[in-house]
């Protein structure tokens, strides 16, 4: 196996071993015999499950930007936020039964449950800023909330949904992207409309 390799097959193998044996209680040591690799070689690259977490969400970030398109800034923001999502779940694909095992165990380990939310607090500003749409400011703090409610409302359909065509992913994605495009032309409308002065 090549070096460049290796990180790639702990976390396959961690991933493994969480739907086998459960999250909360699995170790370091357990995920470096089963993927023969020396502890001490493992804690360099990994040192914490949750640094193996931080190593999927980053690849995951990745996988959105590889498939990023200009052409995106010519759809409307709902299109380009549901490709961008679909995108992101398709970077996550290969270890939806690992993720979807430790949801299963947050409860037991809400460690690696804040970890995933902090995490999504970091891709959720590049999935807006790949949408072209701005994180910055109070409006974009608020824009960020208000997406990543929407993207983990999706994310829990996805981890439920064994669909090839990932119909009800879809669906939902599109029910929740189409709120908050109400709720920002709304805001939109407020914000544009004039105040009438008092008179003097």
């Amino acid at each position: 196996m090549k070096k460049s390799e290796i990180p790639q097959h702990i976390v396959s193998t961690a991933m493994s071993l969480a739907v086998e044996k459960g999250w909360a209680t699995l170790s370091l040591a357990e995920i470096a015999v089963t993927s023969n690799v020396s502890l001490s070689d493992l804690h360099q690259i990994f040192p914490s499950k949750n640094s193996l977490l931080r190593f999927i969400s980053e690849q995951a970030d990745q996988g959105v930007l590889e498939e990023h398109d200009n052409d995106y800034l010519q759809q409307p923001a709902k299109d380009r936020l549901f490709e961008i999502c679909m995108n992101r779940f398709d970077a996550l694909a290969a270890y939806k039964e690992g993720i979807r095992a430790i949801a299963k165990d947050s409860r037991k380990d809400p460690v690696s449950t804040l970890l995933l939310l902090c995490n999504l607090k970091r891709s959720m500003p590049l999935m807006l800023e790949a949408a072209g749409l701005s994180t910055s400011g109070l409006q974009g703090v608020l824009r960020v909330k208000a997406f990543s409610v929407a993207y983990l409302a999706a994310l829990q359909t996805w981890l439920n949904d064994d669909s090839d065509d990932l119909g009800k992913t879809m669906a939902k994605l599109d029910k929740v992207l189409g709120r908050l495009d109400t709720m920002a032309r709304r805001c939109s409308r407020a914000r544009t409309v004039p105040t009438k002065s008092k008179a003097a």
